[in-house]
């Protein structure tokens, strides 16, 4: 006997296409304030965006990944967010954390190997950024299964990109995830590329979200530049984490523009047709077309947030330059809760070798 026990499916969301036109059914229906709001952050942490690289370029900070062309999924997560809700960033994410209030002096200070630069005050509880490829993961699910045991109206969300899913510790995360029914959201941003392997080298899943169906946690994938459409799709898996009806893994189907990070060269290892083909899927652009449909944007406000921006950035960078080395006790301060005795030889001798 032969027969079908189960059959699954992956939806695909668009709301906002390439033409800046809106499918009036799945539309948020956000406020002229909030539309505004939104391309204001997606502005700025463009332009933030090009001054971190040249920051690199000469010398100033260390190793930097830009985002470019990923925008719309950093601040529609930002905006979805709200007070006691959980955090944990990959290392992509500098510019949500600047749409979400963290001083670009701050980010600075981390980029350029400072510590307290991870020192954040938020409304959001924001755990430092994570390096390793999916390591967050299973701290999304802890913290998701926490605020449930705690009844508490709160999400835990998570970044990582489509490399981390080959990992053991996403599919820890998501199968702890399903079985206790945790309160959180698993956000992925296809970029198309894990570090120089392309997608469908690294993984022979035609979605990342179907990756989600095995562990029982309900998965979407949305057009990851569509700003609209990710909005719609993070704000309603953070409301059902909330109530405590468990998680949702979101798979935003992008690319990644840039290089990998500043000690990458991508053109080793991706074809530039692709550049031309996601150049006019850009989600600035797109946004921008939907705004100037509506008569909410125009060239004077654009060069008006050029200008704001530029003065903002050149302020937080010279506050940046301004604070100095860190102490050099800094160095061990956060690796453990309370200090070991090798740690206190250690930081006696860089004392003696740094003076």
């Amino acid at each position: 006997m032969k027969k079908t026990i189960k059959q699954f499916k992956v939806e695909y969301v668009q709301v906002l296409d390439e033409k800046g036109k809106v499918d009036s059914k799945l539309d948020p229906k956000l406020s002229v304030s909030e539309l505004k709001a939104l391309y204001k952050k997606m502005h700025l942490i463009r332009q933030y965006d090009r001054k971190g690289l040249a920051l690199q370029r000469t010398g100033k900070t260390g190793t930097y990944v830009q985002y470019t062309g990923q925008e719309a999924g950093e601040v529609a997560l930002t905006h979805c967010l709200k007070k006691g809700d959980w955090f944990f960033p990959g290392y992509r994410e500098t510019g949500a954390l600047i749409a979400l209030g963290v001083p670009i002096s701050k980010l600075l200070l981390y980029w350029a190997g400072d510590e307290r630069g991870m020192n954040l005050h938020s409304d959001v509880r924001v755990f430092p950024i994570a390096i390793p490829v999916g390591s967050q993961t299973p701290h999304c699910t802890g913290a998701g299964w926490a605020l449930k045991l705690q009844g508490k109206k709160n999400a835990a969300i998570v970044t990582f990109g489509d490399g981390a899913t080959s990992r053991g510790d996403f599919h820890s995360g998501l199968n702890f995830a399903g079985v206790y029914s945790t309160n959180s959201v698993f956000f992925c941003q296809n970029n198309q590329f894990a570090i120089s392997t392309a997608r469908a080298r690294q993984t022979m899943a035609e979605t990342i979200a179907q990756k989600g169906i095995a562990y029982g946690v309900d998965s979407v994938q949305v057009d990851g530049n569509d700003i609209l459409g990710l909005v719609s799709v993070i704000g309603s898996a953070l409301k059902k984490a909330r109530a405590g009806k468990g998680p949702t893994l979101i798979e935003a189907f992008t690319y990644r523009m840039c290089d990998h990070t500043t000690s990458d060269d991508a053109k080793k290892y991706r074809d530039p047709k692709d550049l031309k083909v996601w150049a006019v899927r850009d989600p600035l652009l797109r946004f921008q077309k939907y705004l100037k449909g509506r008569k909410l944007w125009s060239e004077s406000w654009e060069k008006k947030l050029e200008s704001e921006h530029a003065v903002l950035i050149d302020q937080e960078v010279k506050k940046w330059e301004e604070i100095g080395k860190p102490p050099i006790d800094q160095i061990f301060a956060h690796v453990f809760a309370e200090s070991i005795p090798q740690f206190d030889e250690q930081l006696e001798d860089a004392k003696r070798f740094l003076k």
